[in-house]
């Protein structure tokens, strides 16, 4: 997975930051989706994440269907997700689906959904 992601960074979009991110989704059924951050200059930018997980669902996976996230970040650290992400992550994947977070040096951390979003805001939320 840390080869596919290095070669996802190159078709990131962001010059603004200059901080590639790229994400691969793993569904159940073993199909790939990959996702890269893409800026503006007005800030409203995409998440590789959000990307990646849009790209499932376009596809037409849903929620249950998704396996493991995989996510590397240019700083030469291990990155997570922002807490935008984690809600779209919330909501789609399961407490204990596996996201791992790589550092380009392909050292990585893995986590639980629940690890990352100990108090995840879901639909039972809104009544």
């Amino acid at each position: 997975m840390k080869e596919k992601l290095l070669q996802l960074h190159k078709n990131s979009y962001c010059p603004y930051s200059n901080f590639q991110v790229s994400a691969a989704v793993v569904m159940k059924d073993g199909k790939e989706f990959y996702g890269v951050n893409v800026e503006n200059s007005n800030g409203t930018s995409i998440c590789a994440e959000r990307n990646a997980i849009a790209s499932a669902v376009c596809a037409g996976y849903k929620r249950g269907d998704f396996l493991e996230l995989n996510v590397m970040v240019s700083s030469g650290k291990i990155g997570t997700p922002c807490f935008a992400c984690r809600q779209v992550i919330i909501e789609f994947f399961g407490l204990k689906d596996t996201i791992r977070c790589f550092a380009t040096t392909g050292e990585y951390k893995e986590y639980t959904v629940k690890e990352l979003c100990p108090y995840p805001f879901g639909s039972g939320d809104l009544v």
